[in-house]
């Protein structure tokens, strides 16, 4: 059984840029504590935490001398504010591309304009950048919801989550043209690190007869990484473990390829293509012992 990685896999730039920061702190003997999950992946950490980082709820939780963390999905700016009021030193670890998403809606409401987000409502990066235009900001998660939006929309911004389908995002953005008042402001913000895991995903995924992909089964990069393989491949997983692989799931197929999320450590991916090879190889050996 040939096991097949995905040109594009793994760890993003802000997410390898935001484990590095805190890194960088532990290096220097500081109590790291991050607002929320540093990332979408509980293995790493889980790792993270061996090392003496630990995760607060709320800016009210820091308690003496700590660097805090913003993780990389961004929080609203009281948030910041009161985070650096209460922490010795705060990271901000916020993925550059989630930043250019706040700054662009920051600038919009400020021109008196409306923004319309396409994404999770409830995902972290989503509340942060809503944070940034409180009382212009409107988030939709497909095209159908767009007429769920008040009257017509003032020259309206149109931005994205980082980590959606570029196909949701057109469909809605062409969904909210038919709704404004002048021309809107379409920026495709789905970062290119999301946008080069799908497409290599897809281009693997018609070539392979079953799939995994390894990634937080709460994570929205690694939901749309499923998807886009289950276009071509239905056999398609999405596995946080090694141990989560069924060798049954595997039985007579001859390549399976593999990608992981955004959040996924090498370390990860390295146990999860080990098994599958170890899986093939015992495979073999039944073949073998058939023939004979």
């Amino acid at each position: 059984m040939q096991v097949l990685l995905a040109e594009e896999y793994g760890f993003c730039f802000g997410v390898e840029r935001a484990v590095e920061m805190v890194e960088g702190a532990l290096s220097e003997g500081a109590r790291v504590r991050t607002l929320g999950p540093l990332i979408h992946n509980t293995q790493e950490i889980e790792r993270l935490e061996a090392h003496g980082v630990a995760t607060i709820d709320a800016p009210t939780d820091v308690e003496g001398e700590v660097t805090a963390v913003i993780r990389a999905h961004g929080v609203t700016p009281e948030v910041q504010r009161e985070l650096e009021a209460r922490a010795a030193h705060v990271i901000d670890a916020t993925c550059p591309f989630v930043t250019k998403v706040q700054k662009l809606a920051e600038r919009a409401a400020a021109e008196g304009r409306d923004v319309v987000v396409v994404g999770n409502p409830d995902h972290p990066e989503m509340i942060g950048v809503v944070g940034y235009a409180p009382d212009h900001a409107h988030v939709v998660r497909d095209a159908g919801e767009v007429a769920n939006l008040p009257g017509r929309l003032r020259a309206p911004l149109v931005v994205s989550q980082t980590t959606i389908k570029l196909s949701t995002f057109l469909e809605a953005a062409e969904a909210v043209r038919a709704r404004s008042d002048g021309e809107p402001q379409i920026v495709n913000t789905i970062c290119s690190a999301t946008r080069d895991r799908q497409d290599a995903a897809r281009a693997l995924a018609g070539h392979v007869e079953a799939f995994y992909v390894i990634g937080g089964k709460h994570s929205s990069n690694s939901l749309k990484l499923l998807s886009v393989c289950k276009e071509s491949c239905e056999r398609s997983f999405l596995i946080e473990t090694p141990e989560e692989i069924d060798a049954e799931d595997l039985r007579g197929v001859e390549r399976v390829g593999v990608t992981a999320g955004a959040s996924t450590p090498n370390w990860l991916i390295e146990q999860v293509v080990a098994r599958l090879r170890e899986i093939g190889d015992g495979q073999k050996e039944t073949i073998g012992a058939l023939a004979g």
